[in-house]
């Protein structure tokens, strides 16, 4: 019996949405099917049920994916997302079979400054400072719509999941719970990434991943990998499935279109 289609569960960054995915999905084959979820208080999602704790979206993420009766998947989790994606496979839930992270939120307590904490509490809402953040973050060109789609986004975050990641979530320490991952997983990092650099992937997050598990470091690209370089993300993604999953994982995976989807 051939294994059930491949697909990517992307979640997105602070401030984003599922619609970050939309550049990478284009550059994949179609038997690798992408969902896109927008995290609640983000995109077009609803708050999460059970609040904004990193739990909380884990819940969510684990609802929706048993919504869509998925059974071969891999998690792949950006920023913030990268934390929530963590939370997730420490479950262990069945149809997991991989974890990619690109530039992820550690799993301990994620290094920011408290005046960078509060500006970025004060920023909530503010165009000014949603395009002031763009230029910040992103470090290679974008396309126009790109850029319009980052600000919007930021813009329609709702403030109580704006805050609540400011000021709880990032700061959360899940270590402990990575002890039981055994699954092939990978790190996607920007090589300018200004909030979180390489190193901090390698001194954070890697010591609590599957020993072997590689650091890929994509030159000059900064903190949105998914809209900087989706070429080069879709190539690891290719990558990963064809070279670290077990072979059931991606045999004979019917095509599927890619998708994207709100958390809801």
């Amino acid at each position: 019996m051939s294994a059930a289609p491949l697909t990517f569960v992307c979640l997105h960054y602070w401030a984003g949405s599922g619609l970050e995915w939309q550049a990478v999905a284009a550059e994949l084959p179609t038997d690798l099917a992408v969902l896109g979820l927008d995290l609640g208080g983000f995109g077009e999602a609803p708050p999460p049920a059970g609040g904004y704790s990193v739990d909380a979206y884990a819940d969510q993420v684990e609802e929706q994916i048993r919504a869509r009766h998925l059974s071969n998947y891999v998690l792949v989790g950006h920023s913030m997302g990268g934390k929530m994606a963590m939370a997730v496979a420490a479950r262990q839930p069945a149809g997991l079979v991989g974890l990619v992270l690109l530039n992820p939120s550690p799993p301990s307590p994620e290094p920011m400054t408290d005046e960078d904490r509060q500006a970025s509490l004060k920023a909530w809402g503010k165009r000014a400072e949603a395009e002031k953040t763009f230029r910040k973050i992103v470090t290679l060109p974008v396309p126009e719509a790109a850029h319009q789609q980052i600000v919007a986004d930021s813009l329609r975050s709702t403030k109580a999941a704006w805050e609540a990641w400011m000021r709880h979530g990032s700061r959360e320490n899940i270590v402990a719970r990575l002890a039981c991952l055994q699954l092939p997983c990978l790190i996607i990092a920007g090589a300018s990434d200004p909030i979180m650099s390489p190193s901090v992937h390698g001194l954070e997050t890697l010591p609590h991943l599957p020993e072997g598990t590689p650091l890929a470091i994509l030159p000059g690209a900064g903190h949105l990998l998914p809209y900087e370089a989706p070429q080069d993300v879709a190539r690891l993604l290719r990558e990963f499935a064809s070279q670290r999953l077990p072979e059931p994982a991606v045999a004979k995976a019917a095509p599927v279109k890619s998708q994207a989807a709100s958390a809801k």
